[in-house]
Formats: C-alpha cells, sequence, structure tokens
C-alpha cells in the first residue's frame, strides 16, 4: 500500500514504524544521547527512536527542539525517516539539519506501530509492507442538528454491536458517493439529498486500511426502515457521539463530511451487491 503526502527533505529510508497519536516535543521530550522519548503522552515513553521511522501528528515546543532532532543524529541515536500529518518549522528544521526524510500532509492512522514502512522524502510517496487499503464510503443523515448513526449487528464483519454511519465497501470501479447512495437505500430506505464530501481518513483493522469517504446527506423527513444489518437506529447531536460505543474514528468522519466540499444531489441511488465492511 503507498500513502501520497508532501515531500519535504528528500532521501529514502525504510525501517519499524515508531508511532504516537499525540503531537511530539523534542526538547524536554526525546533524550539526544540516547534517543529515547520521554514524554508519557506519546505512549512511547522509554523506547528509543534510533533507526525507527517516527510517526506523529506534528511538533510542539521550543525551536530549540529542532537542535535536539540534529543533536540525535549525530550521536547516531536519530530516526531513520519522519512522518507526520503537518509538519511546522520545529520539525522542517530539524530534519533538514540532520538529513532525515521528511512527509508530511498525510493521515497517520494508515500506519500502526510496527509497521514496515519506507519512506521517499523527494517524491511523498510512503510505503506499507503487507496493508492493503480498501475504501468504504460512509454517509451521514443530517436533520436539523442531529445526525442518523446505525448500531451495526453481532455478526457484522467488522466492529459489530457499534454505531456507524450508513457505510460500505466500495466495489471494482464505482465513485465513492454512489456506493454511499445505494448503501443508504438498502440499509434505511430513506432518499435524502447528497450536501457534501469529506477528505478521506484511515482506520487500521490488522492487514487491512479502510480508507473512508465521508458524505453528508439533507434528510429533512421519514424514518430509516433497517434491514438485516444493522439492529437499531438513532438521532443524535455531536456531543452525543462520546458516549456511544461507536465505531474507530466516527467522530473525525463526520467533522470532515460537515467542513467539506458542497455536492449536488446525485439523483436516484442505483441498486447493486455489494460487500459489507
Amino acid at each position: 500500500m503507498i500513502l501520497r503526502g508532501r515531500g519535504l527533505n528528500p532521501g529514502r529510508a525504510e525501517g519499524e514504524a515508531m508511532v504516537s497519536r499525540a503531537p511530539l516535543s523534542f526538547l524536554g521530550g526525546v533524550d539526544p544521547a540516547t534517543g529515547a522519548v520521554r514524554d508519557p503522552a506519546t505512549g512511547l515513553e522509554g523506547r528509543s527512536m534510533a533507526g525507527k521511522v517516527l510517526v506523529f501528528p506534528q511538533g510542539k515546543g521550543s525551536t530549540v527542539g529542532s537542535y535536539v532532532l540534529y543533536a540525535a543524529v549525530r550521536h547516531g541515536v536519530g530516526p531513520r525517516a519522519i512522518v507526520c500529518e503537518r509538519a511546522e518549522t520545529i520539525v522542517t528544521a530539524g530534519a533538514v539539519l540532520a538529513g532525515i526524510p521528511l512527509v508530511d500532509r498525510l493521515d497517520a492512522f494508515a500506519i500502526e506501530d510496527g509497521d514496515g514502512v519506507s519512506v521517499d522524502g523527494g517524491t511523498g510517496e510512503v510505503g506499507l509492507e503487507g496493508v492493503r487499503e480498501e475504501p468504504v464510503a460512509s454517509a451521514f443523515l443530517r436533520r436539523g442538528d442531529r445526525f442518523l448513526l446505525l448500531r451495526r449487528g453481532p455478526t457484522a464483519p467488522t466492529h459489530p454491536d457499534l454505531w456507524s454511519g450508513v457505510s460500505g465497501l466500495v466495489e471494482g470501479g464505482e465513485a465513492p458517493a454512489e456506493r454511499a447512495a445505494k448503501e443508504i437505500e438498502e440499509e434505511t430506505g430513506l432518499a435524502p439529498t447528497l450536501a457534501a464530501r469529506g477528505d478521506p481518513v484511515y482506520v487500521r483493522l490488522g492487514p487491512r486500511a479502510f480508507r473512508i469517504h465521508p458524505f453528508l446527506f439533507d434528510c429533512p423527513e421519514g424514518e430509516p426502515r433497517l434491514n438485516y444489518e444493522n439492529t437499531e437506529a438513532r438521532w443524535v447531536r455531536l456531543e452525543e457521539l462520546d458516549r456511544l460505543p461507536a465505531v474507530p474514528r466516527l467522530r473525525d468522519a463526520l467533522q470532515g463530511a460537515l467542513h467539506g466540499s458542497p455536492l449536488g444531489h446525485t439523483g436516484p441511488p442505483q441498486r447493486g451487491a455489494r460487500r459489507r465492511a
């Protein structure tokens, strides 16, 4: 599987991913003499970044952190490459000073700790060994300040009994928006209007990387008629999301759809067989 981001510092490297879901401060958060991470918020405390592909959302703290990263490389305990969602000045300057391949502007949730990763800091390509990407369309139906969520059945092939949008795997060459419309018809019987699409987000499940394409539909009337795939439907407000047992990154996908690009009506959905996600 190949992720495509923005190459910020050229060079190629391969190694094992060392992943933090929290921002990283090199000043105070990393020991430049040993490469060990000190910041407990990263989930990496006590582990050395030496020889790893370091993955994190973004840097934080003082600009002196750039020189901490440089010093770690001089001591032979720096990372082989860095991948982050947003490389601000601290990370970029440190990578350039130390000659570390750097890529940003990609969803780091596609990468899990321990993955075998190859990084090309020139082209912005990040390869994940043994991971396959599977596209999924996820639709969120809006009525006023509420959104329709469905509770997946106990026999769902992934994330059983958890709440999600109206979702399904994208088949062959079909467009994700087309799949979203089909899923709405099959799983709810409703006929909403497509309003917006958001940027995709990734959810990992072992070697599978689900690329979730979120869509927002306006649905001013009607109640869902559930098929065999789901056991319950509920219209919820945003503040209620965190109180529900939900599929991973449900809030991220919904927020992406809410802040996405406006779209026009897709027209009546077409029926078609599909696999369940």
